[in-house]
């Protein structure tokens, strides 16, 4: 496979070694023990969204492995405007190794890996945000051991963090518990595509985290929805990850967040601390599995 777009298009053989790999390369990178082997290799990165963690991991991962990074904004390239995708796509893929985007359009994403002849890894669009949900379950596997069989109760809004937690969990034998309000869920097509043990849809927080190992949110009100703030916050109410949400939860269960967290609203400042070294771990393990997928992907000619 060429690109890095959905995770419903790998089997789970496949991101079960690319996790691996990236637990394993991480202690290499500890012991200052990698290897450059992107070498004079250069990645462009497109941003329609500001960007911390993405663009700090994948810029990071790049000059670890010998590499450079190229960061490129809308005002730069006009993707979809000034130039038609498929034209930026050609031009990228000749002259750079390889293209991460993080953009609004999940369609704009999969026309640059259609016609780009470089790798084409899809850093979140509005519909997906599979490297993030491969570094969350990189981090519940190296904190529970083993994911079969393990529960994730993502709490607040089905939105692009959610579905692509939703394939990850059922790759790797998770179960995958959605609360939100009726309003807030994954569309009808997602679930019906879903195993029915895989997944779960429930409005009850209290219902959702009484088995679970995870217990994940994100902000309530993503880049593009300001608009909506006020009647998010309003629908949302109920559904904060609190200390009474935790004591629902079993005693061993973690607290995930994919950042920035909002406290006071969809988590309190209390429980983000509280798990705030898990919290910081999955923010770190962006760096370690995106430096695992570029090394795959630039470096050995895709993911087999």
């Amino acid at each position: 496979m060429k690109d890095f777009i959905e995770l419903k298009d790998f089997t789970a053989d496949q991101l079960a070694g690319l996790m691996e790999r990236a637990i394993a390369d991480k202690q290499l990178y500890r012991q200052g023990r990698l290897s450059p082997t992107l070498a004079r290799k250069c990645l462009a990165m497109i941003f329609e969204k500001p960007s911390l963690r993405t663009r700090v991991s994948f810029e990071s991962a790049m000059v670890h492995l010998g590499g450079h990074a190229l960061h490129l904004t809308q005002a730069d390239i006009g993707l979809g405007a000034r130039e038609p995708v498929q034209d930026v796509a050609r031009v990228l893929g000749r002259i750079c190794d390889g293209i991460m985007a993080r953009t609004f359009s999940h369609d704009m994403v999969r026309q640059l890996g259609e016609h780009s002849p470089a790798p084409v890894i899809n850093a979140l669009t509005d519909y997906s945000h599979p490297c993030q949900a491969m570094a969350d379950l990189m981090t519940a596997r190296e904190h529970f051991g083993e994911l079969e069989g393990r529960s994730l109760a993502f709490i607040g809004d089905g939105n692009n963090v959610a579905r692509s937690l939703a394939v990850a969990c059922a790759k790797f034998g998770m179960q995958f518990v959605l609360a939100s309000p009726a309003g807030f869920r994954l569309e009808q097509a997602f679930e019906d595509s879903m195993d029915s043990y895989a997944y779960r849809w429930t409005e009850s927080p209290a219902d959702a985290v009484t088995d679970a190992d995870v217990v994940y949110t994100d902000t309530w009100v993503s880049m593009g929805q300001e608009d909506e703030k006020q009647s998010r916050l309003q629908a949302f109410a109920g559904y904060q990850i609190n200390a009474e949400l935790m004591s629902a939860a079993p005693a061993h269960a973690v607290v995930m967040h994919c950042l920035p967290a909002y406290r006071g609203y969809e988590i309190t400042d209390d429980v983000f601390e509280a798990h705030a070294e898990t919290i910081m771990e999955e923010a770190e393990n962006r760096l370690h599995f995106q430096r695992s997928l570029l090394n795959a992907l630039i470096g050995e000619g895709g993911i087999f």
